[in-house]
């Protein structure tokens, strides 16, 4: 017996085949951790997309530029040179000076911000561009530095953004709310950790960027299912099988089936402290990561489930006719996908390293020289890339569940 994955992937995402997304914003994009998130999310959930991602984050950067250059340099160099499709820009946390509100601060953000936007739409009239408003100043874990705190200067930023957004027809990501209101969860349920989601109140850690990551992916459209798939184990039928493929159903006491998936679920490791707060405090399970077993008509109290031989977990008959998510287990699929993220880390650094090391400093003193060495660090590049995305295919699995005695 055969069901055939349903629901054609991507249909409605944001990003197309052959799309070059370029990330460009300050040091909390220049940390290359939401945003490669978000590069593997798009690599495990639709492993047949091909999209190419370039992070362009530098540290301190305000609507002007900043370390790396003044603004226009840092577009054409950072930005243009990789000629993008999709454009996200997270600015303003530096821009805000740390202060409460002031007409003066938020002219010259308002007057940049601009000059961005129209700068992107003269080089490259039909690039696809996401405002994404200031990630949040954590006031919720510890005091406010100034009455109302500096987050509330931050979603003035935001809703501005919002405005520009609509009044150009571009999109806009809200990466604020999700987090603000995981901390104000956290911070209930375990203080001490909680305040090290965003250690130093600017800069989340892995755990605050993967709620982030989310919300950038929400305001794309992305799927929140992996798979769902639905067995009666009483008829051996197959009662529904989405984005997979379910084949060789035998229901005599044991219920074994191979499944063929569509996609993987996005790596969260739950043995993380840090990101289990964060997870436990939002959304982002049954948002972004829903990977359900439905097995109903089974005879015996409790259940075995292994898949290629490795022990998931043990469930009730009334766990698996409710239905379990697998993305919260250990499973081999899970190991793929960290696969996965491990493989656009290395990406990630790689570009950092011919950016930042490479064609910055050493261009204009041994162009030849430095040319060849960017000219290796890009196939090094691409080559990974590939690797990432047969990495990324997800593989048949056998199933079993086993009466436990």
């Amino acid at each position: 017996m055969l069901a055939l994955a349903l629901c054609a992937r991507g249909a409605d995402f944001y990003l197309h085949p052959n799309d070059v997304v370029v990330f460009y914003g300050d040091s909390i994009t220049d940390q290359r951790l939401y945003t490669t998130y978000v590069e593997t999310f798009v690599v495990t959930r639709y492993p047949k997309l091909p999209v190419r991602f370039v992070h362009s984050g530098w540290g301190g950067d305000r609507v002007t530029g900043g370390g790396g250059g003044p603004i226009d340099d840092r577009l054409k160099r950072d930005v243009l040179a990789y000629r993008p499709t999709v454009m996200t820009i997270m600015l303003g946390m530096n821009d805000g000076r740390y202060k409460a509100f002031d007409d003066d601060s938020f002219r010259t953000f308002s007057d940049g911000y601009e000059h961005i936007v129209k700068f992107m739409k003269d080089a490259t009239p039909n690039v696809r561009i996401t405002l994404i408003d200031p990630s949040p100043y954590d006031d919720v874990t510890r005091a406010p530095m100034f009455p109302g705190g500096y987050n509330v200067v931050l979603l003035k930023y935001g809703e501005y953004l919002r405005t520009l957004a609509e009044r150009n027809h571009l999109d806009f990501a809200d990466l604020n709310t999700r987090l603000v209101k995981a901390l104000e969860r956290a911070n209930l349920a375990d203080q001490a950790n909680a305040q090290k989601i965003v250690p130093d109140r600017v800069h989340p850690g892995r755990s605050g960027h993967l709620l982030m990551a989310a919300s950038l992916l929400e305001a794309w459209g992305a799927t929140p299912a992996v798979t769902r798939v639905e067995i009666d184990a009483a008829s051996a039928q197959i009662k529904q099988a989405v984005n997979t493929a379910v084949s060789g159903l035998e229901s005599t006491g044991s219920i074994r089936w191979i499944q063929k998936d569509e996609a993987l679920p996005m790596p969260a490791p739950m043995n993380d402290p840090l990101i289990a707060l964060a997870v436990k405090s939002s959304d982002f399970v049954e948002k972004f990561n829903s990977e359900t077993l439905r097995v109903t008509g089974l005879d015996a109290s409790t259940y075995l489930l292994k898949i290629n031989g490795r022990i998931v977990g043990t469930f009730t008959r009334e766990n698996l006719a409710s239905g379990v998510n697998l993305a919260e287990f250990d499973t081999p699929m899970m190991q793929q996908a960290a696969q996965v993220h491990d493989l656009t880390l290395k990406r990630a650094e790689i570009h950092n390293i011919r950016w930042r090391q490479v064609q910055l400093p050493l261009h204009a003193m041994l162009p030849a020289r430095a040319a060849a060495v960017e000219d290796n660090l890009d196939a090094l590049d691409n080559d990974l890339a590939a690797v990432q995305r047969s990495t990324a295919q997800p593989a048949s699995c056998l199933y079993e569940l086993t009466p436990v005695q």
